[in-house]
C-alpha cells in the first residue's frame, strides 16, 4: 500500500514552498515546548539505550533534540523535500534522516530489520494522515517498537479542527502559516476521538500511559496569544510484550 499521489504532492508541495528558517511550519515548535517534555513523559517507560525513531520529522527539529537523549535518532518522512530540510539543518549529523512511506510496510519493516527493537516519537502524524492509511501509519509504530521499544505518540482531537476554524475566520482571514497549510490541501484535525486509540489497539500496542495535552504551534493571534491544538498522548508498548 501507498499514500495517494495527491497527498504525497501535496507534502512536497508544502515543504519545498516552505523556507529553512526554524519555526517557519506551524508545528515546527521549539523542543522545549514538544520533544523535551514529550520525552520526559516517555523515558520512565522506556530502554533509553535504544535508538529512537521519529516517524514524520518534517524538517528534523524533534529529531535532533532527541539524538541527546538516545544514543541514535533517526528522523525519517515522506517527503524528500523535508529530508533534505533536516539535512540541510544538521551539519553536524547529530542525527541521522531518510524519506519513508510510513504505509509501505515492507520499507517499514527493512527499517526495523535493519536497526531492530526502537523507541519511537511520533507527534500528529495520524491526524492528518488519509483515513484509508491511518491503520498502516499505526501498524508502523508497532512494527519499529518490536517487543523491547516503547512508542511515544501524541494525536489532534477534534476540538482542534474547532480551534483551527475560529483562528481562520478572523477579520484577515487565516494567518500566514495557517493559510500554507490549507492551501496545499493539508487536513488537521481529520481524526475522530475515539478513532486515533482505536487504531493504536488494533496494531497491537498497549497504552502504558496518556492524557490531554495540547502542541504548541508557531502562529500566534492578533493579540499575541500563542495557538496551542488540544491532543492527547500516548506511551505504548507491544501488546504482547507486557501480556
Amino acid at each position: 500500500m501507498d499514500v495517494s499521489q495527491r497527498y504525497r504532492e501535496a507534502w512536497e508541495g508544502f515543504w519545498s514552498a516552505t523556507s529553512d528558517a526554524p519555526g517557519e511550519a506551524i508545528w515546527d515548535a521549539d523542543p522545549s515546548l514538544s520533544s523535551v517534555p514529550h520525552s520526559e513523559l516517555l523515558l520512565p517507560y522506556a530502554d533509553a539505550s535504544l535508538p529512537v525513531v521519529d516517524l514524520g520529522c518534517g524538517n528534523g527539529t524533534q529529531t535532533r533534540y532527541l539524538a541527546t537523549r538516545f544514543p541514535r535518532a533517526i528522523g525519517v518522512d515522506l517527503s524528500h523535500a523535508a529530508i533534505a530540510h533536516a539535512r540541510r539543518a544538521d551539519p553536524d549529523r547529530v542525527a541521522e534522516f531518510a524519506q519513508l512511506d510510513l504505509v509501505d510496510s515492507e520499507a517499514v519493516a527493512a527499517l526495523h530489520e535493519r536497526i531492530g527493537d526502537t523507541n519511537v516519537y511520533m507527534r500528529a502524524v495520524i491526524h492528518q494522515s488519509e483515513a484509508e492509511a491511518r491503520p498502516a501509519v499505526a501498524a508502523a509504530v508497532a512494527t519499529m517498537v518490536g517487543e523491547r521499544g516503547r512508542a511515544f505518540v501524541a494525536e489532534l482531537t477534534p476540538a482542534s479542527k474547532d480551534v483551527l476554524q475560529q483562528v481562520a475566520q478572523g477579520p484577515d482571514g487565516p494567518p500566514e502559516k495557517l493559510r500554507r497549510v490549507l492551501d496545499h490541501g493539508l487536513k488537521p484535525a481529520s481524526a475522530t476521538e475515539e478513532e486515533v486509540p482505536h487504531l493504536l489497539r488494533a496494531a497491537g500496542l498497549t497504552t502504558l500511559a496518556g492524557g490531554e495535552t495540547a502542541l504548541a504551534q508557531t502562529e500566534y493571534l492578533p493579540d499575541g496569544t500563542r495557538i496551542d491544538l488540544p491532543a492527547r498522548w500516548f506511551v505504548l508498548a507491544a501488546s504482547a510484550a507486557v501480556g
